[in-house]
């Protein structure tokens, strides 16, 4: 059967990868992102052989004509997407149509209604941490099942949605008949608003407590409505929700085992956590 090893939280800042490697203390840099390097290192301790990776497009493949609230792709493969400077030039990820499909046939009867997408060009929302976490590759170690979650046209999912899909997704992966190794990744965040009267806002403090609990106490996070975490984390901050799928995925008894927190990163607070299964 698939097994879970454990879940990833990690900000998708488009200058995140670039920033992390430049850090490194034989580079002159000062080592503030330790911790990114450090569940790098626990990844491929892990040796997963699929991530599921949840994120959110940015109007690259899904434009705002057609929104769908959570898609999954079932491909062989995935295009970086074209945002506007051609094809970031990063090597085509390679999908799990097999696990994908499981998911879809286990999770759409439990009452979630999910977008199956055949073709799916992902952005900077999966490939920014993708590159975070395994630098610069000829090709990927790992395949993907891309989830894209709407966190950018209301109304929104709510955090006790993202949460219960997250659930969903845990128990169709643990019921696969295949033998994957299996880390759930959950991408965005943390606060950061880059438009309006508050652009630039940052909330350390929530960013923060928010690490705390997405270990420790999850259900806590899922009490705050849409408003809220648009009030607490900013407009992009937002997509913290999807952290809630990565960890409603895992089992109730997990522990940390890296984390790392560091602002401003192009105007935006950059978090991680590895957490594992027990």
């Amino acid at each position: 059967m698939a097994e879970i090893l454990g879940g990833i939280g990690i900000s998708h800042v488009p200058s995140l990868a670039r920033v992390v490697e430049q850090d490194r203390p034989e580079l002159g840099g000062e080592n503030h992102f330790a911790a990114f390097r450090d569940v790098a290192g626990w990844l491929a301790d892990k040796r997963p052989d699929v991530l599921v990776v949840i994120y959110n497009d940015h109007g690259s493949a899904l434009s705002l004509e057609v929104v769908p609230t959570f898609a999954v792709g079932v491909a062989a493969s995935y295009l970086p997407a074209d945002e506007g400077r051609g094809r970031r030039p990063v090597p085509a990820f390679p999908g799990a149509p097999e696990l994908s499909w499981h998911i879809v046939d286990k999770v759409i009867p439990e009452g979630f209604d999910l977008t199956v997408c055949q073709r799916l060009d992902v952005d900077h929302g999966l490939s920014e941490p993708l590159v975070t976490l395994f630098g610069e590759v000829d090709e990927w170690p790992v395949r993907i099942v891309p989830v894209a979650v709407n966190v950018v046209q209301q109304p929104t999912p709510s955090a006790q949605r993202c949460f219960d899909l997250g659930r969903a997704i845990g128990r169709a992966i643990a019921s696969s008949p295949g033998d994957e190794r299996v880390v759930v990744v959950g991408t965005g965040g943390m606060s950061h608003q880059l438009q309006g009267e508050r652009a630039g806002y940052i909330n350390s403090a929530f960013d923060n407590s928010f690490l705390d609990d997405i270990v420790d106490d999850p259900q806590a996070l899922t009490a705050y409505s849409n408003v809220e975490y648009i009030e607490l984390a900013g407009s992009e901050g937002a997509e913290l929700v999807m952290w809630l799928i990565m960890r409603g995925a895992l089992d109730g008894n997990v522990r940390e085992a890296h984390r790392g927190y560091r602002v401003p990163v192009s105007s935006t607070a950059a978090g991680i956590v590895a957490i594992e299964n027990q």
